[in-house]
Order: C-alpha cells, then structure tokens, then sequence
C-alpha cells in the first residue's frame, strides 16, 4: 500500500514523534545523560517502523514536508536576531579559527574518502560520494553534486550521495551530545566559558525574560524578518552564488536586533523569539526524521560502508581533540565540538539541536551559538562547494 500524506498530517506525525521521544528521554537514562535530541529519538523510532514495513511491503508512504522549509527559515531567523554586535567584537578571533577548523575538516573528509577509495581498490568517484558532498554538504549538496558525479562515469552516485547524507544526519545527531557530555564532565568544564562573564551575562539574562504578552509582538518580527529576507536572499542569488533560503531574513534579523539596540528604537523580544526558534527547530528536525528513508542504507555495498565508518572515527577525533583544543578547551568549546559534529555530518539545524540538548540540561553557551549558525550557514555550503569541485578535478 502507498500513501501519500499531506503537510498537516506530517506535522502531526512528527509532533507526536517529538512527544514520544521526550518521554523517552524521560525514561531511559541513557537517552538523558548524552543529550539525545528529543526529535532524533523519537523520528529514528519511526524511521525505523517505516523501513520495516517498507522492505517487507506492507506499507510506504511520502510526505509533503512544505512545513519543514518554513520551520527552518523561522529558526533561522530566530538566530538571527542573537547576532548582537557586541558580543560578536567579544569572539572576532574565535570566528575566524573556527572557520579555519571547518575549512580543514572539509579537506579531511575528502582526502579520507579518496585515501580509503585507494586503499579498498575502488573508484575514487565513490569516494568522494562519502567525503564533504554528503557529510559536511548534507543533503541539499549530495543532490547538487550527485548528477555531476554521474556524468563522470559513476553510475547511481546521486542516491549513494544521498545515502550518505542520511547516515551522517542520523550519525550526527546521535555523536553530538555524548561527544559534548564527555568533554564537559571529564574536564569539569562548567566554570569555564565566556558565558560565566558576570556583566554579559546578567545584560542577557535580562533580554531573555518571558512575557506571555509578547509572543504576538515576537511572532510578528519573525515573519517581517522572513518577509524581507526573501528579497534580500533573491538579491544574493543574482551573484551567482548559491546561498541557503534562510540566509536572507537572517541577515534582516540582524539589522533588526542591532537597529534597535543602537538607536534604543523599538524593542526586540528576544526571550520569546528564542522560544519560537526552539519550538521551529524541533518540528524541523522532527520532520526530518521521519521522512527518512532508512531502505536506502540497506542497499549499500560494502565498501561503502567501510567508507563512511572511516568518516565516523575521522569526525569523533576532528571534533573530540581538534575543535575542542583549538577553541579554548572550555565549556563554549565542548558546546561547539558537540555541535560541529552535528553540520559536520549532516546540517545546521543538527547541529543547533545537539547544542540545544547540552545547554538545556548545563548552561546557555552564546559563543556557540553564534558561531555554528554563522559559519555553518553562511559559508560552509560556499566554501564546500569550491573544495568539491577542485576534487573533482583532481580525479579527473
């Protein structure tokens, strides 16, 4: 039997997904003490269910994941508007190392891929489906660069890319928060950070209060936000270059957040807008999830999965030794470890996700915060983008 259901129906499934998987978290200890994302948990359940009724033919279904989109760009947007200027001249230095870091990952994946293709004697093409094209690249670029692929003579590399896009989100979402747990506990890290700074943090705390009352006012700069980032991202497309949907209404909320913190006209409700931010989140990854397709990992020959076990242990060490020695072995770069293992395997939003299961259950980190999305969003696709394309020209 094939269903096809429409985008309110996928939203209720993965809600209810979301609330099965947060009572689990509940339940299981282990599920709570490594910060396993309550979306992760309970979509894996699903996608699992799914696969099962999918290989024996009882049951597939498709979604329309529209929603999905929406949920991401309001995320999006949320971050946005914690992009306040003051605290980004406080970690000027710490951006360009980290973008630094992601730039040597990007090139680690890939000459992993190509080192091992060599070594287990098959076409470097191959490789390269399991380097930064579906790791760092997630998805969206695994369908990019899978045609191309396939025009050099690899034939079904865009549903290997794709493959592998879907065992690096899953992989991601499931390293990040043990990887950040360890770390915290093992160096007693939670005196440690910038967030312990007395001032910044009482001048944030004080921004962050709730007001019922204002949630229609945050709504409401959520969607002016969206509304006038679509222009500004249709402006960016006109370069040439490929930008996420999202990045335009991040940039508006910017401006937004910083206009008023400049001139003292108009309040941003940054307690409330961050709340939002969460809740999108959540239904994102929540849909995500269950839409995968886990069949597709069942197909995968051998070698391929060697292939992408090598980029498992490569993005446990990059990020247990690397990210964490590099960004100042505190409690801001356990955070960013956690998180770089989530856009390092799969996508941003994974990587806000496994952050968001570490400061819910410590403390808020606002360097990693920034940071992630910042790199993660606005430069890693681009800067991905041209390291794949010099690879491939190597091969070729």
């Amino acid at each position: 039997m094939s269903l096809k259901l429409d985008m309110y129906q996928t939203l209720g499934i993965a809600v209810i997904m979301l609330l099965i998987g947060a009572w689990l978290r509940k339940r299981i200890r282990f599920l709570e003490s490594f910060c396993i994302p309550s979306p992760v948990v309970g979509g894996l359940l699903y996608a699992i269910l799914m696969c099962i009724l999918h290989a024996t033919g009882v049951l597939n279904l498709s979604y329309d994941d529209t929603i999905k989109d929406i949920c991401m760009v309001m995320f999006f947007t949320s971050v946005g508007f914690q992009a306040n200027v003051k605290v980004l001249k406080q970690g000027g230095v710490s951006f360009f190392i980290f973008l630094g870091i992601v730039i040597v990952l990007v090139f680690a994946q890939n000459g992993l891929a190509l080192g091992l293709a060599k070594v287990i004697g098959v076409k470097p093409a191959l490789g390269l489906s399991t380097g930064s094209i579906p790791m760092i690249g997630g998805h969206g670029t695994a369908g990019a660069f899978g045609p191309i692929l396939e025009d050099f003579g690899m034939k079904g590399a865009t549903s290997l890319c794709t493959a592998a896009a879907t065992f690096g989100l899953v992989a991601g979402s499931l390293m990040g928060g043990p990887v950040g747990q360890r770390l915290i506990r093992k160096h007693n890290l939670m005196g440690t950070g910038k967030d312990t700074d007395p001032g910044m943090l009482a001048v944030e705390e004080m921004k962050h209060h709730r007001d019922p009352g204002k949630f229609a006012g945050a709504t409401y700069q959520l969607a002016i936000a969206m509304g006038i980032g679509t222009v500004i991202s249709w402006l960016l497309s006109l370069t040439g270059m490929t930008f996420p949907v999202y990045i335009g209404a991040m940039i508006v909320a910017a401006v937004m957040r910083n206009f008023c913190e400049i001139t003292k006209k108009g309040t941003i409700h940054m307690g409330e807008i961050n709340d939002l931010g969460g809740i999108a989140l959540s239904l994102f990854l929540g849909i995500a999830m269950i839409t995968l397709e886990l069949w597709q990992l069942a197909s995968l020959a051998l070698p391929l999965i060697m292939l992408l076990g090598g980029q498992l242990i490569l993005m446990f060490f990059f990020s247990y030794f690397v990210v964490f020695n590099l960004m100042g072995r505190d409690y801001d770069a356990a955070v960013l470890s956690a998180g770089v293992c989530g856009f390092g395997m799969g996508a941003t939003p994974n990587a806000m996700a496994n952050m968001q299961a570490i400061t819910e259950k410590y403390k808020p980190s606002i360097k990693a915060y920034i940071l992630v999305p910042m790199v993660g969003s606005m430069f890693t696709d681009f800067i991905n983008s041209l390291v794949i394309t010099l690879f491939i020209n190597i091969i070729h």
